[in-house]
């Protein structure tokens, strides 16, 4: 019998078994590496506000889920458990702001991360022909909104130490879209609301940062597009598909955390390539 070869192959088991526990310690750490913040995400009840709720718990944190739709909002909380609340609210309102921060606050204690994802789609139409009352409602969400969040969210976090904002722009941050004048301009106005508060804010410790998805399969695209148009559109991605709120959950996850100590001012995109061409 082979004693010496045996206890080699013994030996490298063994070391490859405390090899492996490590890794999955290791592994276990950046899971967790949101343990003690406090979230508030915007439009938490759907699409990638779902996603993201779902994602920074995972990680950790707990996480204040707000959305006009609280049936939504309350079932995503659910799914995350005591570490959730759900509160309704409309970031077209300051009022409705300041009671988002002021839950985190009440419940949680602190607030340390803020994703600005809450939005509307808004009719298709000419610029020359876009109804004036419906340019107003897409700005009064998606620009007004992420502006009266930052300013109900800033103080909180200053108060708590510092953390990260991502606000949630769009390809159309970047890029013009036909018959999309109102919403493309706020996602550009988000873009550039983003870059004048990190130079702000960034040496007092609060990174902001703003996330361009492309087109993501959520309640709001199916909802606004029917089927062949979504197939057009998914000819438009490098990759030749629509992407999954999922997907852009990691990015946000990921500048929330402070493996992105170093990144704020920017905006980054999650489209498949479609800005490539």
């Amino acid at each position: 019998m082979n004693f010496a070869g045996n206890f080699g192959i013994l030996f490298a088991m063994v070391k490859f078994n405390k090899l492996s526990d490590d890794a999955h310690l290791k592994e276990g750490v950046i899971m967790r590496d949101l343990e003690n913040k406090v979230a508030l995400v915007t439009g938490g009840g759907s699409g990638i506000g779902e996603s993201t709720s779902l994602l920074l718990a995972e990680r950790g944190a707990k996480v204040v889920v707000a959305d006009m739709n609280l049936e939504n909002a309350e079932r995503v909380a659910a799914k995350i458990g005591a570490d959730a609340i759900a509160v309704k609210g409309n970031v077209a309102e300051p009022a409705d702001t300041v009671k988002m921060v002021e839950v985190a606050i009440k419940t949680f204690g602190a607030l340390h991360i803020a994703v600005n994802n809450a939005g509307i789609g808004g009719v298709s139409a000419l610029t020359g022909d876009y109804p004036v009352d419906e340019w107003r409602k897409v700005i009064a969400v998606n620009l007004d909104g992420v502006f009266f969040s930052m300013k109900a969210e800033i103080p909180a976090m200053l108060a708590s130490g510092g953390g990260s904002i991502i606000n949630i722009a769009s390809i159309l941050g970047s890029v013009g879209f036909a018959n999309s004048s109102a919403y493309t301009a706020a996602k550009h106005g988000v873009v550039g609301l983003t870059k004048a508060a990190a130079l702000e804010y960034s040496a007092q410790g609060i990174r902001v940062n703003s996330v361009g998805p492309g087109f993501i399969r959520t309640p709001l695209l199916e909802s606004a597009l029917d089927e062949p148009t979504l197939e057009f559109l998914t000819g438009l991605h490098a990759n030749n598909r629509i992407g999954k709120p999922e997907e852009v959950a990691e990015l946000i996850a990921f500048l929330a955390s402070e493996k992105a100590s170093n990144m704020t001012g920017a905006y980054y995109l999650v489209d498949g390539g479609f800005t490539a061409r």
